[in-house]
């Protein structure tokens, strides 16, 4: 009797135990942390186009070509041309002279009619176009170009200078050299007479002997 007893009792023991473990093993599970979610990677950095000009500096007159890159592919890519008066002569600065001493006036750069300023480039397969331009027009040119579908812009620069001008023959300069050979000539025939005319006497001496 007192042996079934005390089974019992450690039955009723275990059971007591048990329910509490059962119970917390049925609870959910809480969900992973965030911080075990795989790293993402890093954006692309953004796409700049570039133009450029194949010289930086050019006389009136002469052909340059514009390359652009990076821009849509197959796309129309608007340029426009800003022109910027190249720099005047300093204020102390002193007038230029001519043979004679006088002096010329530097007059301020006139300028023609641009044209023109606004036109268009087509890019091809890879983004990239290039386009010749003949300015007819002389100071500073920054040219920009904007392509319609990506919205991609870009700049760039050119110097366009006055055709180089031969310097004109005065009467002056021609003056003195021929002055000068005119000199030297005469000088040369007074010395042919003088050697001629010692000759004839040493040999008009020399019979006299």
């Amino acid at each position: 009797m007192r042996l079934s007893r005390i089974i019992m009792a450690l039955t009723v023991g275990l059971a007591v135990v048990a329910v509490p473990t059962a119970a917390g093993a049925a609870q959910p599970q809480p969900a992973p942390s965030a911080t075990t979610d795989p790293p993402q990677p890093p954006p692309y950095p953004p796409v700049v186009a570039s133009l450029t000009v194949n010289r930086p500096t050019i006389f009136l007159g002469e052909t340059v070509i514009l390359t652009g890159t990076n821009f849509g592919p197959n796309e129309t890519v608007d340029i426009s041309v800003t022109v910027t008066p190249l720099a005047a002569p300093a204020g102390g600065q002193a007038p230029a002279r001519r043979s004679d001493g006088s002096t010329v006036a530097m007059a301020p750069v006139a300028y023609q009619a641009s044209a023109p300023l606004n036109f268009t480039a087509f890019t091809n397969a890879q983004g990239r176009f290039t386009r010749s331009y003949k300015p007819s027009v002389t100071g500073l040119l920054t040219f920009t170009a904007t392509g319609r579908e990506s919205g991609r812009t870009a700049s760039t620069e050119l110097r366009v200078l006055h055709k180089k001008q031969p310097l004109p023959v005065t009467g002056d300069s021609m003056g003195t050299p021929m002055k000068l050979g005119g000199g030297l000539v005469g000088a040369g025939a007074v010395m042919l007479l003088l050697t001629l005319a010692w000759r004839r006497r040493q040999r008009l001496g020399g019979a006299a002997h």
